[in-house]
């Protein structure tokens, strides 16, 4: 039997393109991707709210795999807007041709492994059918929109949008009383921005979040010259840390040291750095001993209420209930400050949760908001969402959805028993969602390409993880993720944010160096824990 290709690739954003390359110029082998946008771009193509950017810094969000890609292409900011990364991402499929190979305007909506084949039927919703010996995943961690269902929002009169399916020709909120719901990274970007030209601006709270100011600035030509002339030494940190961030963590616990040291610290990573550099870049203990996190904790309350005029206001967004870091820390400019403008209301829905959305705005337990726009800051789910939203039928005929219904199952977060030569970049089980993505994602696309060529030149068909292997794994995450302090928060990476959905932790928290050198050691010993065959 003939199959169309050697692979086909969902998804056209960091992952895919770069997929896309490794198949296609390295290995040599036929492939295709299907991209749902009429562009690509992935996350960066959809998210175009008011605010996007990026929250890890500009020069290595970015590729490290070709060195004349690094040379020539110069970042404005320490943290680029939206529009910035999309362009890059364009001069990508531009400068090394990928376009001729990516279906746009085409989402996968069904995919079946043939067993007597060896292949993947894959079917698209132009009503086409394409067969490929490899399928794999680049649909992204943070792609599936979390719409909560709220009762009434089909009855409001006025206009609503979610964040991740923003207007491309944008939304103007000039002289209009806008509602944000949710006040994770994205509603915390979004809510200075839209409280700058809106009439009012009512930000809806269910959680408060911690949250380091960026400290943005334009990067200069002799930045920009000197983050070139040492890219070998960033992307080997990057590679070598905890979660791809080219930071050097000191190895002291919070608790070695003074007071005064730890608060001169801490002021040194609020004022002058900014960032991630908070929480990666200060003490190794963070995430792991709660008297050190509590230090940190209740630094970033006290700026709040510093920040903060109202003090009633400052102790609603102060968090309280969960540790610094234990969902993804985001990093703002101006969001606290918000809160002091005449045109800006906290509405605390723990205090007064939303009853119903009414066609004049929304009804919380004690009042009705008039709203003329509402903004649907309430994220993804994460991980799994967008796969699960695609009928993925293994090798017995069970759905990818219907294995993952108790939670989400993988072999190093890359490959998912019963499911041969279906490969998932960013999957559940790796470190992707905790790292910088570009870091992790060039890893784990490394990764696929590698053993795609050691069956290719040693006459295998198939590749399947093994259900031991995937069970020890699991479990392995879970242990790990237990010594740490993530379980204790209510976070998407527990899949909380999604009602209904089973709560299991799905990143990998070992470590991002030890995470690649097991990946390597299992690769470099023919594969363990997988099955290899022939047709």
């Amino acid at each position: 039997m003939g199959i169309d290709f050697d692979a086909v690739i969902v998804g056209a954003g960091f992952s895919g393109l770069y997929m896309l390359y490794q198949a296609r110029d390295v290995l040599g082998v036929s492939a295709r991707v299907y991209e749902a946008g009429d562009g690509v771009g992935g996350t960066w193509y959809w998210n175009r709210y008011p605010g996007a950017r990026c929250d890890s810094e500009s020069f290595y969000y970015s590729y490290s795999f070709s060195e004349e890609l690094q040379q020539e292409w110069v970042w404005s900011t320490k943290y680029p807007e939206q529009p910035e990364i999309l362009s890059y991402l364009d001069h990508v499929a531009d400068r090394f041709d990928l376009r001729r190979d990516i279906q746009l305007s085409t989402r996968v909506t069904k995919a079946v492994f043939r067993d007597e084949d060896d292949c993947w039927e894959i079917h698209t919703d132009d009503g086409a059918m394409v067969t490929a010996r490899f399928f794999i995943s680049a649909v992204g961690a943070l792609s599936a929109a979390n719409i909560p269902s709220i009762p009434g929002l089909d009855s409001f009169e006025g206009d609503w949008h979610h964040t991740a399916a923003w207007p491309h020709d944008g939304v103007d909120f000039t002289g209009k009383r806008v509602g944000l719901i949710g006040t994770g990274s994205t509603g915390i970007q979004a809510t200075p921005v839209i409280a700058r030209q809106a009439e009012h601006l009512y930000v809806f709270q269910r959680t408060p979040n911690y949250s380091i100011p960026a400290r943005n600035y334009p990067i200069t030509p002799d930045q920009m010259a000197e983050i070139k002339a040492n890219y070998a030494e960033i992307r080997r940190k990057c590679r070598e840390s905890y979660a791809g961030f080219p930071y050097d963590i000191t190895d002291k616990s919070a608790m070695d040291v003074s007071p005064e040291e730890r608060l001169a610290t801490y002021e040194r990573l609020w004022g002058e750095e900014g960032g991630f550099k908070f929480i990666y870049g200060s003490y190794y203990d963070l995430l792991f001993n709660k008297d050190s996190n509590d230090t940190a904790a209740e630094f970033i309350r006290g700026k709040i209420r510093e920040i903060v005029e109202d003090p009633a206001v400052a102790e609603k967004l102060a968090p309280k209930h969960y540790p610094y870091g234990t969902k993804r820390p985001p990093v703002d400019t101006d969001y606290f400050e918000t809160f002091n403008r005449p045109n800006v209301t906290l509405v605390d829905l723990r205090e007064t949760p939303i009853a119903e959305i009414v066609p004049s705005g929304i009804r919380t337990s004690d009042t009705t908001y008039e709203l003329d726009v509402i903004v649907f800051a309430t994220g993804f789910d994460a991980v799994t969402g967008a796969l699960r939203r695609i009928d993925i039928r293994g090798r017995d005929g069970r759905t990818l959805s219907e294995k993952w219904e108790e939670g989400p199952t993988s072999y190093l977060g890359l490959q998912v028993a019963r499911f041969p030569n279906l490969f998932t970049i960013s999957g559940p089980g790796c470190p992707g969602v905790l790292a910088n993505m570009p870091t992790a994602i060039e890893h784990h696309v490394e990764w696929i390409a590698d053993c795609i060529a050691y069956l290719r030149a040693n006459g295998f068909t198939r590749i399947e993880a093994s259900s031991d292997a995937e069970d020890a794994w699991v479990e392995h995450v879970r242990e790990v993720a237990e010594r740490t302090l993530y379980p204790l928060a209510d976070s998407w990476y527990l899949g909380a944010n999604v009602p209904g959905k089973k709560r299991v932790f799905m990143p990998y928290v070992g470590g991002f160096l030890p995470y690649t050198q097991r990946c390597q050691k299992i690769a470099d010993g023919g594969y363990e824990g997988f099955t290899l065959s022939t047709m």
